[in-house]
């Protein structure tokens, strides 16, 4: 069989360098690569054309200490967080899921087949303890363009968002009277913890919109 040349092709994390001197024991042609972690290390050629070795060892310490990592945030309330949203979107004997997989909601590819996904997003957005996870659309799923952290508080202001509020025989949510209007609803929301009338409040701007 004729000696395919290795030399220069990458493969995985490895560049191949040269042709060794030296066989291995079934007697291959080994080629001395680069990884990308700085290391060298001397491969045979069949290892490196079928893929099966792809680095100089680094890439399966990664991934173990990868996978060490997400085990071990098994156990903290983000993770528990993660695990509810997916049960009360996917398992039909969750007394939430009518109000969520129920009607269609779902959790995002990304973040369902991924721990390390979510919990990456909610480390670059906002994530404490105590806060909350949130859909800024209440009939969208739960992805990171629709998530954010809020306090316990503010989750139950936007719940207060879907209720709807009739005024002179016209019925719409807060979101919706936000869009008619264009107030700030987190303003409205105060206002109404204070005690503030609806309709009063609403006069206070100019109708933007005809349609919601």
């Amino acid at each position: 069989m004729a000696k395919i040349d290795m030399a220069g092709k990458k493969i995985g994390k490895l560049t191949v360098i040269k042709e060794t001197k030296e066989r291995n024991k079934e007697g291959r042609i080994c080629w001395t690569c680069q990884c990308e972690c700085g290391n060298t290390v001397d491969v045979d050629g069949k290892s490196l054309r079928n893929g099966n070795t792809k680095s100089c060892g680094c890439l399966q310490k990664e991934r173990t200490s990868q996978s060490n990592k997400t085990h071990g945030l098994r156990h903290t309330r983000l993770y528990n967080i993660y695990a509810d949203m997916k049960r009360r979107c996917e398992n039909p004997n969750r007394s939430a899921y009518p109000r969520y997989g129920g009607r269609g909601i779902k959790v995002c590819d990304e973040w369902m087949k991924d721990f390390q996904a979510f919990y990456d997003w909610a480390m670059s957005n906002g994530y404490k303890e105590g806060l909350q996870i949130d859909r800024i659309d209440n009939d969208g799923d739960y992805s990171p363009e629709n998530c954010r952290w809020v306090t316990a508080k503010e989750n139950n202001n936007n719940r207060r968002d879907n209720v709807k509020i009739e005024i002179d025989g016209e019925e719409h949510t807060i979101a919706e009277w936000e869009r008619l209007y264009g107030f700030k609803r987190y303003r409205l929301n105060r206002a109404i913890d204070r005690g503030v009338n609806i309709k009063q409040y609403l006069g206070q701007f100019q109708r933007r919109n005809e349609n919601v």
